[in-house]
């Protein structure tokens, strides 16, 4: 019941997203780059203003993640700070899905980057059973125990030990769009999924496709179903089949797929028709919803708060031409799915670990917040770093959830399963996408695969 609660006060928090008058993303012109003390966020509170880091001159650390584009060039802005304070020198290694293929071919070569940012909680579990991962060092469990809810802590924690340092959060749970498309159309915010399929018919009536689906990439095809499955099933039920301790033939599985048909058995309704949104990846699902004017290739767009990372690569402005509300309750509340990225050593060094320090502190987080596209799940970061209301408004809403914050069901599932591009859950909700009335194929093909992943 707490945590039903608990679900509701953050769900309050995300309605009031689509209410705000946003402003555009931007920095204050210094990087993030705090004086020689450490810094800190500028009013954080119960967080000390620095954070100690050992001297590492000529030492050379090497960082592996999946992010490219402005995530990537925000990132190093992070790492460039941490060389400054330390005198290391660091290397970014643009890794690819699947992480854990990536990094068994570098480990294998003999050559494992010092540190990866893992973007599935499954993917961290075989990293510790395959001996990659090493244990966080007392320096860093010191920075996560002051700024971390337990929640984001024991996600990192394989068997009771510290390896995941999660460094980047999202919020899943949300729908951008194009406001002047809404307006020619009469078309309001819906609240409920009964509305948002009402609203998507106003918007088709008006000559614009309402729903851009970036269907060739399968991780937002498991986002639609997780949202649907969190807000119809309940957070027990999302527990028990993120676990496996029931079967994707299970007739809650049955009942969100039925749901989300409504949207996909619809072609009328999606950019493209379903061959059009299996073609589409997820850039261009965001940058043809803010392209175009009042006539774009679709009205909406579902992604997390990393969508703004997109939208700013079109003329559209957040707040004005772009803008976001919660992802639809189908059930009594609208769920509040999250994601994120753990940074983990795959070396025992001085560096590594240092590094892992940094990335647990308020300093680093600051830095990125202050770019946009960004979420902290450190506690003790001041909302004032976030450029513009709808992130300072997301960022609260998740450590405001706490414990009760639900992660992205298919990073919590073995990768073989939730997160390889072709196979598993990707490929059997693009099948499904395709084939939107093949409810009991859909669910027979995820067991299938479900049940060798998780045995494996």
């Amino acid at each position: 019941m707490r945590t039903t609660l608990r679900i509701r006060r953050a769900a309050m928090v995300f309605t009031a997203i689509g209410a705000l008058a946003l402003t555009g993303c931007g920095d204050d012109g210094d990087g993030g780059k705090d004086k020689t003390d450490g810094g800190g966020s500028k009013g954080d509170k119960n967080n000390a203003s620095s954070v100690v880091l050992p001297k590492l001159d000529g030492e050379k650390i090497s960082v592996a993640a999946v992010w490219t584009g402005p995530e990537q060039a925000n990132f190093v802005k992070v790492l460039k700070e941490f060389e400054k304070r330390t005198g290391a020198t660091v290397t970014f290694v643009p890794a690819q899905d699947p992480i854990v293929n990536f990094l068994g071919t570098k480990i294998a070569g003999g050559q494992p980057p010092d540190v990866a940012m893992i973007p599935q909680v499954g993917a961290i579990q075989q990293a510790v059973a395959k001996k990659w991962a090493k244990p966080v060092g007392a320096e860093a469990k010191a920075q996560l125990t002051k700024n971390y809810s337990k929640v984001w802590q024991d996600l990192g924690t394989v068997d009771g030990t510290q390896y995941g340092v999660y460094f980047k959060a999202a919020n899943k749970s949300l729908i951008w769009y194009n406001a002047k498309a809404f307006e020619n159309a009469g078309a309001s915010e819906p609240k409920t999924w009964k509305d948002f399929l009402a609203t998507a018919e106003t918007v088709s009536a008006s000559g614009v496709t309402p729903v851009s689906v970036a269907g060739a990439d399968g991780w937002t095809l498991t986002d639609w179903f997780e949202n649907i499955y969190l807000s119809q099933a309940g957070p027990e039920k999302y527990d028990q089949l993120a676990q496996h301790k029931i079967k994707w033939t299970d007739p809650s599985v049955k009942d969100a797929l039925t749901t989300l048909a409504q949207l996909f058995g619809k072609p009328s309704l999606i950019a493209g028709g379903a061959d059009g949104a299996l073609q589409t990846e997820f850039p261009v699902s965001v940058t043809q919803t803010f392209t175009g004017g009042d006539q774009p290739k679709g009205a909406m767009v579902y992604e997390g708060d990393f969508v703004g990372v997109n939208i700013a690569q079109t003329k559209a402005k957040i707040g004005t031409d772009a803008k976001v509300f919660p992802f639809p309750a189908v059930g009594a509340e609208s769920p509040v799915v999250t994601g994120g990225d753990a940074a983990v050593a795959l070396k025992d060094s001085k560096g590594a670990q240092a590094l892992l320090t940094w990335l647990a502190s308020t300093d680093a987080a600051k830095i990125w917040a202050e770019q946009g596209g960004f979420i902290s799940p450190n506690k003790a970061l001041d909302a004032a770093a976030y450029p513009n209301e709808v992130q300072r408004t997301m960022a609260k809403a998740l450590v405001a959830a706490g414990d009760a914050v639900r992660f992205d069901m298919s990073d919590q599932a073995p990768q073989s399963f939730g997160g390889t591009p072709g196979k598993g859950e990707w490929k059997s909700l693009q099948d499904f996408l395709k084939n939107p009335k093949d409810i009991a194929g859909t669910q027979a093909k995820l067991e299938s695969d479900a049940a060798k992943a998780y045995k494996s």
